[in-house]
């Protein structure tokens, strides 16, 4: 274990510079229901669409359910990775147009822990496939955990979804003031989801944003507003993502605003410090903070 350490930080420094690292990126919400696996998963795909290169992580270990959002049967998951000395390309399962896609397993009886070997083991097989693609996506389980917060802290960016609904607006707030506890620097984006007309989402996203700016002093993204649609759950009962269910439906034409808007918003932005994703994990997850 101490040689694969001593080499994985050797190779760490050439990594730092090289500018064709994928941008990561992690979905959280305050709490369950408010679509953030749904929103993952279509996202990924409209990315693709797109022309860019996804995977995407289901991270809700032990409660994972994108798999069965796109009707597939996932045969490993990421536990398997662990418990069964598994690489990450033994995981990976090919998704709908062209994303690739790593399962969270679901129904386990016991609660899965990431000690330092296991970080150290998961840290060597992301850095394998790190620069297959443009864009990682990890949907994050619901609350806060001290694995999923050194997560959040080694992410380029954080993707914050809510409702319009004043519970799940307050648990937005809290998850947002609780990484800016840790980490006030990461730019973070703030996706409206379930809204019942334009006026109201924006409402609600000017509203949190303004909330953010006065409290925290955290300037946050506003990059759009999902339409509540029954189109959703029938995509859904279907097992089928909602954009290649509906291409036309309201909120498939919502996701893909979204993902041009996105795509449009981070070309300008460029990141001030340039310390990989892979380092910081090392750093969060094993070497300590």
């Amino acid at each position: 274990m101490i040689d694969q350490a001593t080499a994985l930080r050797n190779k760490l420094g050439s990594m730092n510079n090289e500018q064709d690292q994928p941008k990561t990126i992690a979905i959280i919400s305050g709490k369950g229901g408010v679509g953030k696996s749904n929103f993952s998963l279509n996202f990924s795909i409209a990315l693709s669409q797109f022309g860019k290169k996804a995977l995407l992580f289901d991270m809700d270990i032990g409660m994972g359910n994108i798999d069965i959002l796109m009707g597939i049967t996932a045969h490993h998951t990421i536990v398997d990775l662990f418990e069964k000395n598994l690489s990450i390309t033994d995981l990976l399962i090919k998704g709908p147009e062209g994303i690739d896609y790593i399962a969270g397993g679901n129904g386990l009886p016991s609660l899965f822990k990431l000690d330092e070997s296991k970080s150290q083991y998961l840290i060597n097989q992301l850095q394998s496939v790190l620069h297959d693609y443009d864009y990682i996506i990890f949907d994050m389980g619901a609350g806060m955990s001290e694995e999923s917060v050194k997560f959040l802290m080694a992410m380029d960016e954080i993707f914050v979804i809510t409702t319009p609904e004043p519970t799940s607006i307050t648990d937005a707030y809290s998850v947002i003031k609780y990484i800016c506890l840790f980490d006030q620097s990461i730019p973070m984006y703030l996706i409206v989801n379930r809204a019942d007309n334009e006026s109201e989402g924006m409402q609600t996203l000017k509203r949190l944003k303004q909330a953010v700016l006065q409290f925290l002093i955290k300037e946050i993204k506003l990059l759009g507003v999902l339409l509540d649609d029954k189109t959703v759950q029938k995509a859904v009962s279907h097992q089928e993502p909602f954009l290649l269910y509906a291409p036309n439906a309201i909120i498939s034409k919502n996701l893909l605003d979204i993902c041009k808007s996105y795509l449009g918003t981070e070309k300008s932005y460029e990141k001030n410090q340039h310390t990989s994703f892979i380092s910081k994990l090392q750093r969060f997850f094993v070497r300590g903070r």
